[in-house]
């Protein structure tokens, strides 16, 4: 009985930080926005930072930039400004070459 209360109460925990994950990630969204309107319409660009550091790409993803914000082995950051939203994505590209050289050292 005990581990069924211990199992609602993670679930309840896990669901407040996916909320509270969205509400962030919205807040940002909207500031990102208000940030580029808030520019005349001839200097908005609809990508810059957040804070001085936070980037955002509010302009329509392209093919070429989601592949370069996921798949980019030759940048030696692991966390790439995202093709479209606020924030950071894996650099899978990256993560897979590091692992790969990881292993080669134990051989």
């Amino acid at each position: 009985m005990g581990s069924h209360d211990e199992d609602t109460d993670q679930k309840r925990k896990r669901s407040r930080a996916r909320d509270a994950a969205k509400l962030v990630s919205v807040t940002l969204m909207g500031v990102a926005l208000a940030q580029e309107l808030r520019k005349p319409k001839e200097e908005r660009t609809w990508q810059g930072a957040l804070f001085g550091w936070v980037p955002y790409d509010l302009r329509p993803p392209t093919p070429a930039r989601v592949k370069a914000s996921v798949w980019s082995p030759d940048d030696e950051r692991v966390l790439l400004p995202r093709a479209f939203g606020v924030g950071w994505s894996p650099n899978v590209g990256r993560v897979v070459r590091l692992v790969r050289q990881g292993g080669d050292r134990g051989r």
